[in-house]
């Protein structure tokens, strides 16, 4: 008898606090990880800025994957955490762009 492997999703999330600052976390179970965050038994950050609200969420196949892009956009500025719940795709890599005055982009003519 062959074992059928099953998959499990994984979220990764964004709530919005009632301070306007965004929470990223990461999920098997986002029903339940919800209900932790509304209810106040969420992590610390999230306790001391009830209520929240679900702003953002998107699943992958594999909990790598899922925790990598959760650093990724925990690495991320405000501007561009907006633009990816707002779905602005195209705005993500001009974001993502230095824009200091000492920037090696500056030098080039």
């Amino acid at each position: 008898m062959q074992k059928i492997k099953t998959i499990m999703k994984v979220y990764v999330y964004i709530v919005e606090c009632s301070d306007g600052t965004y929470y990223t976390g990461s999920t098997r179970n986002l029903e339940k990880r919800l209900y932790e965050h509304y209810s106040g038994e969420g992590p610390s950050y999230t306790r001391s800025r009830l209520p929240v609200k679900l702003v953002f969420q998107t699943e992958f196949p594999s909990f790598r994957d899922a925790v990598r892009f959760e650093k990724q956009v925990k690495g991320w500025n405000r501007k561009k955490k907006k633009a990816l719940i707002e779905g602005r795709f195209e705005l993500l890599h001009m974001l993502a762009e230095c824009k200091n005055e000492t920037h090696f982009s500056r030098y080039l003519s």
